[in-house]
C-alpha cells in the first residue's frame, strides 16, 4: 500500500483516480473546497498560495504524487493566459522540484493537444509538438518544466471521458445529457482523438507507478475516432437517438480556441513498457454504461454534498 497525494481531486480525473486508488492505497486529495463528503482524506488548500506545495507534501508525506490540477478549459486559457501559466507551468514545476527533493515519485498530467494535428497518421512521443493555442502551449511548457526539474518524473499525455462531480466535465456527459433530454447537438467529424474511460486512465497510471516507469508517455485509448463518431457510440450504447447528433465541421463552430484536427496518438511505447495492451474503447464504453446503471454518477456527485 502506497500513500498517494492527488491534486485537483475534485476534477474529472482527480475524483475518479482517487476512487480507483483508494481500493488499494491510502489516498489524500487536495481540493479548494468542492469536496464535502469524500471517502478519502482531503487537504483543503489553494496550491497557488506561496509555500502551500511544501506544506501539503510535509503534511501528507506521500510516496507518490499525481498532479491532476490544471486550467483545462481552452477558452478560459485564451482569456486568462496568466492563470494558465501559473496552473499549467509554474505549479507543476514547483511540485516536481519539491517532490524530487523529498524522494517522492511525481506524475504530471499533460494533454494530447500539444500537437497541431497537421500530421497524417499517428503521433509518437518522438514527434515534435506544435501547440495551436494558450492551453496547449502552457501544457507543453509544463511538461518541459517538470522534466527539467525531475528527469525521473512520469509525464502522460491524456484524453479521457467519464462521470464527473458536476456532471458536465466530459464530452461523454455532454452527449448523454443532451440525448436523454431530447436535445439536438453537433459532433465534429474533422476532429480525431483517442478517448479512454477515465477509470482506465487512473488504473494505468497506478500500474505505471508500481512498475517505477519514468519519462514521457501517450496514455490515451488505442482506437482513434471523430468526436461525431464518439457521440454516436454513446447514443448506441445507451439506446438513445443517434439521429439527434448532427455531423459538423469544427471550422464552422463558434469556438475561439483553435482545435487540432488529428490527435491520433500511438500508445505503443506505453503498452510495451507495461507489458500489456491498453483497454479497448468498447470495453471502456461498456464500463461507462455499467457505472450509469449502478448509480456511480450519483455516488460521485454525493462527495460534494
Amino acid at each position: 500500500m502506497a500513500r498517494i497525494l492527488v491534486t485537483g481531486a475534485s476534477g474529472l480525473l482527480g475524483i475518479n483516480l482517487a476512487q480507483e486508488a483508494m481500493l488499494e492505497h491510502d489516498v489524500t486529495g487536495v481540493d479548494r473546497g468542492k469536496l464535502k463528503n469524500a471517502p478519502f482524506n482531503i487537504l483543503k488548500l489553494d496550491l497557488l498560495n506561496a509555500g502551500t506545495v511544501d506544506s501539503a507534501l510535509d503534511s501528507a508525506r506521500p510516496d507518490w504524487v499525481i498532479n491532476c490540477a490544471a486550467l483545462a478549459d481552452l477558452e478560459a486559457c485564451e482569456n486568462n493566459p496568466e492563470l494558465a501559466q501559473r496552473l499549467n507551468i509554474d505549479l507543476p514545476a514547483q511540485m516536481a522540484k519539491s517532490c524530487k527533493a523529498r524522494g517522492i515519485q511525481y506524475v504530471h498530467i499533460s494533454t494530447d493537444a500539444v500537437f497541431d494535428g497537421e500530421k497524417e497518421g499517428y503521433y509518437t512521443e518522438e514527434d515534435i509538438p506544435n501547440p495551436p493555442g494558450v492551453y496547449s502551449q502552457t501544457k507543453l511548457d509544463g511538461e518541459r518544466a517538470v522534466l527539467s526539474e525531475d528527469a525521473d518524473a512520469i509525464v502522460t499525455r491524456v484524453n479521457f471521458y467519464g462521470w464527473s462531480l458536476s456532471g458536465r466535465r466530459s464530452l461523454a456527459e455532454f452527449f448523454f445529457h443532451n440525448l436523454t433530454n431530447n436535445k439536438s447537438m453537433s459532433g465534429f467529424t474533422d476532429v480525431i482523438f483517442c478517448p479512454m474511460l477515465v477509470n482506465d486512465t487512473a488504473q494505468v497510471l497506478l500500474k505505471m507507478l508500481k512498475k517505477e516507469m519514468t519519462g514521457l508517455y501517450h496514455l490515451v485509448g488505442p482506437q482513434a475516432m471523430s468526436k461525431y463518431q464518439f457521440g454516436v457510440e454513446i447514443a448506441r450504447r445507451f439506446s438513445l437517438k443517434e439521429g439527434e447528433i448532427s455531423p459538423k465541421s469544427v471550422l464552422s463552430s463558434a469556438l475561439t480556441a483553435r482545435r487540432s484536427h488529428n490527435l491520433w496518438l500511438s500508445t505503443h511505447k506505453l503498452s510495451t513498457g507495461l507489458g500489456e495492451s491498453l483497454p479497448e474503447f468498447s470495453t471502456g464504453l461498456s464500463e461507462f454504461f455499467a457505472q450509469y446503471q449502478q448509480g456511480y454518477p450519483q455516488k460521485i456527485r454525493s462527495y460534494a454534498l
